[in-house]
């Protein structure tokens, strides 16, 4: 493994600079639909650079734009090597927003849906998402990700991860099936961080670029993209990648110009000064 590279479950090897997918269908939360089309030269473009892993979610979607039938549509025969990673756990509530959670009899409904809609007779990782958009913590996970270990038992599901998790909650997983990856909001879970690092576990930080909640501390970021000649996104994801080679980058968008900026910070070497000036 190089450290551009992560070896997902041990069997799977993938480019730490990944793609996600929410942003196919719509630019933000509230906003319209992007044309179908947009999605698809998205993502044949960032299959043509290189990359290999793909996180996305049955509940990504605007209206009939939905993110994996972008997927399927844009990649089908799928490229071998591609990884593509997706998420159960939310249902759409009456808004229109994932503000609801599945019962543990609900789930394998989901997973039958993404494998449907993606085109796969097996996924190559499902990560169970609890909870909504607030912090990790406060509820039992067990029950629903048992429900994913018997998938994956039965086959329709390769590797298993959690998504929104405190340490609590990752041991439960744990003690039920092995865990592959965590994605949560932020990579400064340091104790969490170290314990899937010494595992061999993907950290896989949602939101890496803000996604408008957490917005990014452009001064400091700025100052290091000035000497460097590159943009404040590329310093941010070379950052993140910086932070433990354990730790995954998603960063999503619906745009071919914003897509190859982001891969670009594949090639974006961070000195000990830049880190310093990041990190102080």
């Amino acid at each position: 493994m190089t450290d551009k590279t992560f070896s997902l479950g041990g069997d799977l090897t993938i480019d730490r600079l990944g793609f996600g997918a929410m942003r196919l269908a719509m630019g933000t939360f509230g906003g319209p639909a992007r044309a179908p089309e947009s999605g698809i030269a998205v993502l044949r473009r960032a299959v043509e650079l290189g990359v290999n892993h793909i996180d996305t979610a049955g509940f990504y979607g605007r209206g009939a734009v939905r993110a994996n039938e972008l997927i399927r549509t844009a990649l089908t025969p799928y490229p071998d090597g591609l990884v593509i990673a997706t998420k159960v756990g939310p249902l759409l509530g009456p808004s229109g927003m994932p503000s609801e959670q599945a019962t543990p009899d609900q789930l394998r409904g989901l997973v039958e849906a993404d494998l449907r809609a993606l085109g796969l007779d097996r996924l190559d990782l499902v990560y169970l998402r609890v909870g909504g958009m607030t912090g990790p913590g406060g509820e039992s996970i067990a029950e629903r990700f048992a429900v994913l270990a018997e998938l994956r038992a039965e086959g329709l599901i390769r590797h298993l991860g959690v998504s929104n998790v405190d340490a609590a909650q990752l041991a439960e997983a744990r003690a039920i099936a092995p865990v592959t990856a965590v994605q949560n909001q932020h990579a400064d879970d340091m104790g969490l961080l170290a314990e899937c690092e010494e595992a061999g576990i993907a950290y896989v930080p949602y939101f890496p670029l803000g996604g408008g909640r957490n917005p990014l501390d452009t001064d400091r970021l700025g100052k290091v993209a000035a000497r460097l000649g590159a943009t404040v996104a590329q310093v941010q994801l070379a950052l993140l990648l910086a932070t433990s080679p354990s730790v995954l980058a998603i960063p999503g968008t619906g745009t071919l110009g914003h897509l190859e900026e982001n891969l670009a910070a594949n090639a974006l070497s961070l000195s000990d000064e830049d880190l310093s000036d990041l990190r102080s």
